[in-house]
């Protein structure tokens, strides 16, 4: 096991396109690290930099102490989960598995030690003699899984291995992958587009965008202080509310009601009275205004609406409604957040927008009717629309 450091890595294309950009990452040995970031962000690029599929432009790549730029793939030490199960159809489970080893000259007994012990921890011990044709999509990509285990490299590097299986297995499937790393301790990178994933998995997570890493931290430091909107904006589903507001003082002004921020917030912002800025608020900090009672009532604001649409998911409800967001707000991270999403409108650009609001399963609110909501002030986050940043993280 090792270590991996990106030291300003750089991937540029010979047309001048450059996919990653100055990457700086350091990958502690045995950690479990998610790279995510939406289609064409550079993280399938940085992985395949780090597996030797791809030349490195500048900067320098260690998986140890030693720098691996010239390094052909075979000589790293790591091993890949594609996301495609890339097995043999004309082979056995065992056979697949070992069939690296049997390359290397590994010896046979060795070869089917490894290769049974792979086997116990997949659970896939009664299917070593089947063909992959005889197996399900979750059994194959447990067999890609062992063909990678089998090597004990000082790496796992898995390029979205659970994309291609059904809804209910990738859950099942996400709950395995995170036993098999706990329980090997490999350094293993891993990378996604499912945020989702990204956040269940991960010991911690580095959200990427157009080749730059925007922010990397623990899943709850992305959730709960995200540095800038697109991290905002990616982590978290349902996704983050976004709207324009405005600050006086100790106050922000919201399309649907103003509130007073908490001190704590009014400190982080700093002097920005009267600058349009872009509010973010998550689901959960709405609640039914009914059910708010005693001192939690004076930790934000009422304020009524018209309910849309409610989703009763049993543990929880999401209710939608929609607010004149006012003026438009000319945001690239926004715009890129909604492409992303496939969506038609950017949020927070003006005209009506649709909020998601998340209720405990005992509010009694009705779809087409009036509703009392409550919103806590102190999970508002504010955002510079020039850039980005964050003014509350």
């Amino acid at each position: 096991m090792a270590n991996i450091t990106f030291e300003g890595v750089t991937k540029q294309y010979p047309d001048g396109y450059e996919a990653v950009k100055d990457m700086n990452l350091e990958i502690q040995d045995g950690e479990f690290v998610i790279l995510v970031g939406p289609s064409g962000c550079g993280k399938s690029t940085a992985l395949r930099m780090v597996a030797g599929l791809e030349d490195i432009t500048d900067g320098d790549l260690r998986i140890g102490e030693e720098v691996v730029n010239e390094k052909p793939p075979k000589d790293r030490d790591i091993a890949m989960v594609f996301q495609n199960y890339a097995l043999y159809p004309h082979m056995s489970v065992r056979d697949n598995m070992g069939f690296s080893l049997k390359l290397h000259g590994v010896d046979k007994e060795e070869i089917n030690r490894r290769v049974e012990d792979a086997a116990k921890v997949l659970d896939l011990t009664e299917h070593l003699d089947r063909k992959p044709a005889n197996l399900s999509g979750g059994q194959r990509q447990r067999v890609a899984m062992g063909r990678a285990i089998v090597r004990e490299p000082a790496a796992f590097l898995m390029d979205e291995p659970l994309s291609n299986l059904d809804a209910k297995l990738r859950v099942q499937m996400r709950t395995e992958v995170s036993r098999i790393q706990q329980r090997l301790g490999t350094t293993t990178i891993y990378v996604t587009h499912d945020q989702t994933e990204a956040m269940t998995l991960g010991d911690r997570v580095a959200v990427m965008r157009a080749g730059v890493l925007q922010q990397v931290g623990t899943p709850m430091e992305l959730y709960s202080r995200p540095k800038n909107l697109f991290v905002a904006g990616f982590i978290g589903s349902p996704a983050m509310n976004f709207m324009p507001a405005t600050v006086e003082g100790d106050t922000v002004k919201l399309p649907m009601v103003s509130v007073r921020l908490p001190q704590e917030l009014r400190e982080r912002v700093g002097q920005v009275d009267g600058k349009r800025l872009i509010a973010g608020i998550r689901p959960q900090a709405f609640e039914d205004a009914s059910l708010v009672t005693g001192d939690a009532r004076g930790q934000g604001e009422a304020f009524r609406t018209t309910i849309d649409v409610v989703e009763s998911m049993g543990s929880e409800v999401y209710v939608h409604f929609t607010i004149d967001s006012g003026e438009r707000i000319d945001s690239d991270e926004l715009r890129e957040l909604a492409e992303d999403a496939g969506a038609g409108e950017v949020p927070g650009a003006g005209g009506d927008e649709q909020i998601v609001a998340r209720l405990s399963p005992e509010s009694d609110v009705r779809q087409g009717q009036e509703a009392e909501l409550f919103i806590d002030t102190s999970h508002i986050q504010l955002f510079d629309p020039d850039g980005g940043a964050s003014l509350t993280a």
